[in-house]
């Protein structure tokens, strides 16, 4: 599966302070870390380029992210709830505990990411690929999932509620310790030895 890449055209270099006071911040590349802490609000942020970008000085409220890379940045226990993110990819981020509840995604891709507890409860993806990334303990609840493409991802007691995975293929990943219901795993691809993973939330008990 293909997702759509971000369309970005003559970026030029910004500061993140200097941007701050627009409400629409288009064709511009961030790339150098700021010590005071800012507020981003109300913004549509299309075409840019964030990288080696540390985001704990910086809030996000009420932004709309639309062709965007996120690279080498830490986006650790930032909340895009509500968001709208469409053509955007992270690429050896750090994620921990960032929240997208009932954000919507489209085109969006995840590469060499750690994504340990993210909450995507209510989520809506379509065209979604996540690549040896880190996705443990991730909380799937209630989420929309068309089109998405798991490759080499460790979903170690990931939590995947409410959430149907027909046709999804998960026969690269680890899904050891795995949190699921029945309705959610119906018609998912895995290999042999990942059945094993699955026989608890059938209810068999091996002898």
């Amino acid at each position: 599966m293909k997702v759509l890449e971000p369309k970005i055209s003559r970026a030029e270099e910004y500061n993140l302070i200097d941007a701050n006071n627009e409400n629409y911040y288009s064709d511009m590349i961030f790339s150098k870390n700021i010590e005071s802490n800012i507020k981003i609000s109300d913004v549509t942020i299309d075409g840019c380029i964030f990288k080696d970008i540390d985001f704990n000085n910086i809030d996000f409220s009420d932004i709309e992210l639309l062709d965007v890379v996120f690279e080498n940045c830490d986006l650790s226990n930032k909340v895009f709830d509500y968001y709208l993110m469409q053509r955007v990819k992270f690429i050896n981020c750090r994620m921990i505990g960032v929240s997208f509840i009932s954000s919507s995604f489209k085109d969006v891709s995840f590469t060499n990411c750690n994504c340990k507890y993210i909450n995507f409860a209510d989520t809506k993806m379509s065209k979604v690929i996540i690549k040896d990334s880190d996705l443990s303990e991730v909380s799937f609840m209630e989420a929309s999932i068309k089109d998405i493409e798991f490759d080499n991802v460790n979903l170690n007691r990931a939590e995947i509620i409410k959430t149907k995975l027909k046709d999804i293929d998960l026969s690269t990943c680890n899904i050891e310790g795995i949190i699921t219901d029945l309705d959610s795993i119906k018609g998912i691809i895995i290999d042999r030895i990942q059945a094993m993973d699955l026989i608890s939330v059938l209810g068999v008990k091996i002898k």
